[in-house]
């Protein structure tokens, strides 16, 4: 896009671009998302962004309107295979407040000033400013959803420091820690009573997971149910108002999280996230976006998959038609090779490790790839326990990497190296487990049009052998 086209995009109030770009207005400080409610400025003042950390890095604070920090992530990374795209994923699930810069690098195989230099020149703000806005957005949240105390919240949200917290608020939103929760509060937004230990672990934490355009919440959530592993996930309610349920291993501890079917009116579903470690709340709420394809760009989907007139009248009948990914790229690569629902249940009941108490009928973790590596596996048939095995063990060591930064030609190359993995399986695993929004499973008829959503027009096309 042309800075008059994107001027256009805001003179229009176009929420397809929310997330794409931002925009800040030298006349008042604040940048907004393109959507934003309020008067448009004059050309001569807005200047364009293409991440909230750059808006913030050039002096601008957000919108108390319009919330750019909230807005849903540009499709752009999930489509992205390059440093860049790979770099922007790992960021969003927390690997730089985990490992630091040099553990971004080390993952992505650059140095640390070779990252810093590629993100800088085409974001506009270093991994460390990115992930400093994160860090904001999740603090701003639970200052306005939780009672915990502020230096609780600092720790929680990935600062180093309450000092480094207070600094970051108020460079971000132009307030303290304090007026963001009293101005929750005025606009009459619920906090809950009680200790916050008793609020995190019994109530969870309550978020909007916003997303961009239509949103076919059934077909994910019906898609999500038809797989269930039990004790592990659940699906409760009926079709229209149900609530998708399951456990999550995080790097701090374990966790629930329950997502509704229904979508809000603002565009965006409700998710509560009970968390034992409130330090995973950046990270899971990621992984959850990423399981519901909440970053994905229905415009552009339709745009493409519609001009083919296979997949024209699947593309009208059913907008906003999602891609599911998956919240634990390791459990699903082994849960596809697995295959039956039923039998990676029993794999998980045998293996798995319990929660520390159970949540209806979420009971356990699924195991870990190092829990199968050497496991008997009598749960699952002799002909598929030697490719587990392998691929639990490829897992563990490190030899198939899936985090949200792998190179997925490699990751899927390497699947492939595995005495009898199937080619479709491998494919479905690049497909879910690494978000490839344009995958297409062997065998299936495919048009050259389709690329680079090919993802999609799978599920278009039924994915009735997707695992």
């Amino acid at each position: 896009m042309t800075a008059d086209s994107r001027y256009e995009a805001v003179r229009s109030r176009d929420a397809r671009f929310d997330g794409v770009f931002f925009f800040g207005v030298s006349s008042t400080g604040i940048y907004c998302r393109p959507s934003c409610p309020a008067i448009t400025p004059k050309r001569a003042n807005v200047s364009f962004y293409r991440t909230a950390a750059a808006a913030q890095g050039a002096g601008f604070r957000a919108c108390r309107r319009c919330r750019p920090d909230a807005v849903p992530g540009s499709a752009d990374w999930n489509v992205r295979a390059d440093v860049v795209g790979r770099a922007v994923r790992l960021i969003g699930d927390g690997v730089v407040d985990r490992e630091g810069v040099a553990g971004l690098a080390s993952r992505l195989g650059y140095s640390a000033r070779q990252v810093q230099r590629q993100l800088n020149a085409e974001l506009g703000a270093g991994p460390i400013a990115l992930a400093r806005a994160q860090r904001g957005h999740t603090a701003r949240v639970l200052l306005q959803t939780t009672t915990m105390q502020a230096a609780e919240i600092a720790f929680a949200a990935g600062f180093a420091s309450v000092r480094q917290f207070n600094e970051t608020i108020r460079e971000i939103y132009a307030a303290t820690p304090t007026e963001l929760r009293l101005a929750h509060r005025r606009r009459g937004g619920r906090v809950p009573e009680g200790p916050c230990g008793d609020y995190a672990t019994a109530t969870g934490v309550p978020l909007r997971l916003a997303y961009r355009g239509a949103y076919d919440a059934g077909h994910v959530v019906g898609f999500l149910a038809a797989r269930a592993v039990a004790g592990v996930e659940e699906v409760t309610g009926a079709p229209g108002r149900r609530t998708y349920r399951r456990t999550l291993r995080l790097p701090h501890g374990s966790g629930v999280a329950e997502v509704a079917e229904r979508p809000g009116r603002g565009g965006w579903l409700e998710c509560r996230l009970h968390l034992g470690d409130l330090r995973d709340l950046t990270t899971a709420t990621q992984r959850m976006r990423r399981l519901f394809d909440l970053d994905a760009d229905p415009y552009a989907v339709a745009e493409r998959l519609g001009a083919d007139p296979v997949l024209a009248p699947s593309v009208a009948a059913r907008p906003g038609l999602r891609a599911p990914g998956s919240a634990d790229p390791e459990e699903y690569a082994l849960r596809a090779v697995i295959g039956d629902p039923e039998r990676c249940a029993a794999v998980a009941a045998a293996y798995g490790e319990p929660l520390p108490a159970p949540s209806g009928t979420l009971t356990r973790l699924f195991p870990r790839p190092a829990d199968l590596a050497d496991a008997e596996l009598t749960q699952v048939p002799g002909s598929v326990r030697p490719l587990l095995r392998a691929l639990s063990a490829a897992l563990a060591s490190g030899a198939v990497r899936l985090d949200p930064g792998a190179a997925r030609e490699e990751a899927e190359r390497s699947l492939l190296a595995l005495p009898a993995m199937p080619p479709h399986t491998a494919a479905a695993i690049r497909m879910r487990a690494l978000g490839d929004p344009d995958v297409l499973l062997p065998g299936t008829p495919a048009s050259p049009a389709w690329h680079p959503w090919r993802t999609y027009a799978t599920h278009h096309l039924g994915a009735a052998d997707l695992p």
